[in-house]
């Protein structure tokens, strides 16, 4: 049987690194090496960051983050009911950003870092971002 956890955050930037240290520990259920862990905490780290970021100029509102442990597959979910984003495609290429001191690398690393990426927003409806990660057998 699958296993869930949930959390609601405002969306402040102290509030990146307890979703990165939950799904952390959450994750670590799961068979993933330390690398992989690594992995998992930079790739939230980008998608809550985004929607702090992003998703409510000059506001605070809520992020989502949950995830589910299904045999050896991690999905993890960041959403919020921000701003949204125009075009997604965009969004997604190296070096887009939409605030001058921001490198636009987060899409890049979420999935560079994960085994699948979905993003699904519309102007004035929110951002959803979804990412997979499976566990490797171990070389032994």
């Amino acid at each position: 049987m699958a296993n869930r956890m949930g959390l609601t955050l405002l969306s402040r930037s102290d509030n990146v690194g307890v979703a990165r240290v939950a799904l952390a520990a959450f994750a670590a259920q799961l068979s993933f090496t330390l690398s992989d862990l690594e992995e998992i905490k930079v790739a939230v780290s980008e998608a809550v960051t985004n929607a702090v970021s992003h998703a409510y100029p000059g506001a605070e509102g809520e992020v989502a983050v949950s995830a589910t442990a299904d045999g050896d597959l991690l999905t993890v979910e960041v959403r919020d009911a921000g701003v949204g984003i125009p075009d997604v495609a965009a969004a997604r290429a190296p070096s887009f950003t939409t605030v001058p001191d921001r490198m636009g690398l987060g899409f890049v690393f979420m999935e560079s870092f994960m085994d699948e990426l979905e993003v699904s927003s519309a102007p004035g409806q929110g951002t959803t971002v979804t990412m997979r990660k499976r566990c490797r057998p171990q070389a032994g």
